[in-house]
């Protein structure tokens, strides 16, 4: 019996959309107006995923439209992760007195656990102005793999009752004091 040769077929146009994905450079650069709306979908992909981990839609970046999230960029440092023309990740911060407020860390789904959140959070960190004294944040209190990017990263858990931070439901916040070296810069 004669073997039977097989149709070369061409990619598809999927295939060839991964692949140049693959190939694509990353660029993490401050967001600008027309990234609000691509912003906007990565953050209830993100955030509806941490909802259902955390049994709450009571999550300050799921009930944000697209006015609020182009309004933040003038209050918030925001920077935008690019992988070609998709838009796989973001983070912003903000200084509120000492305080330098880290927040919306997101990294695209299915693009998580390969070390783009860690690289935005060292970025927002370095961000913070020499008269930050401490970073925080918070994630929802079941949120275990946010929790571990946080801890290894230096951050503390503080108590439920600590008052020096805003509380919001369902989340734990988390802090990390920077180092005198960087608090006397500048």
């Amino acid at each position: 019996m004669a073997a039977q040769e097989l149709p070369v077929v061409a990619p598809s146009e999927f295939e060839q959309v991964a692949k140049a994905d693959e190939a694509a450079i990353d660029e993490l650069r401050p967001a600008r107006a027309d990234d609000a709306a691509e912003l906007l979908v990565l953050q209830r992909a993100c955030w509806t995923s941490d909802a259902i981990l955390n049994d709450t839609f009571e999550i300050p970046a799921l009930h944000e439209d697209l006015a609020t999230v182009r309004a933040n960029f003038a209050t918030y440092e925001t920077w935008v992760l690019r992988r070609g023309p998709r838009l796989i990740g973001a983070v912003r911060g903000v200084l509120r007195g000492t305080d330098w407020e880290v927040g919306r860390l997101m990294v695209a789904p299915d693009l998580q656990g390969q070390g783009l959140g860690q690289m935005l959070l060292q970025h927002i960190e370095r961000q913070a102005p020499p008269s930050a004294r401490r970073l925080w944040l918070f994630t929802g209190k079941r949120s275990e793999a946010n929790i571990r990017l946080y801890t290894r990263a230096g951050y503390q858990l503080i108590p439920d009752d600590d008052d020096s931070l805003p509380h919001v439901p369902h989340t734990v916040r988390l802090v990390k004091l920077t180092s005198p070296e960087s608090s006397q810069a500048g």
